[in-house]
């Protein structure tokens, strides 16, 4: 029907006359109460704020000379975040004379990954960023 006919109800209904997809052609309108209609907006919208799942990301740091059963701490640690549906960035850092043999410990974020392997994978391979060197690890899904 026409705007003005659409008007024209809703003024003798006694509420508002409100556009549900002004961007459709034509547009769609419909005859509520527009105080009710905002009212139920903002809740459907915060029942799905509710639902939401927000991924953070925990950080676990590792240096180059870490004991193997330090590492299995960590290990420990990072199958927890997981396990909560996180992601973990591992960052093995660098200090000193460490710098020298940064391709020689690339094999404990390998060792890291390969123990995690039953629950998660690894998203960003280990990557060299200033003294540090990190990966990326998501839950299995």
């Amino acid at each position: 029907m026409s705007a003005r006919e659409a008007l024209q109800l809703a003024e003798e209904a006694g509420v508002d006359l409100v556009k549900i997809a002004p961007t459709a052609k034509p547009p769609v309108c419909k005859i509520v109460d527009y105080g009710k209609f905002k009212y139920e907006q903002t809740r459907k919208e915060k029942e799905a704020k509710k639902k939401q799942k927000v991924i953070e990301i925990k950080e676990i740091r590792l240096s180059p000379n870490i004991d193997t059963n330090d590492l299995n701490t960590k290990i420990g640690a990072a199958r927890k975040f997981l396990s909560k549906g996180d992601r973990v960035k591992v960052t093995l850092r660098f200090r000193g004379r460490e710098m020298a043999h940064m391709a020689a410990s690339k094999h404990i974020l390998d060792d890291f990954a390969q123990a995690l392997t039953d629950i998660s994978v690894v998203e960003k391979a280990p990557k060299v960023e200033g003294r540090s060197m990190t990966m990326f690890l998501t839950e299995k899904r």
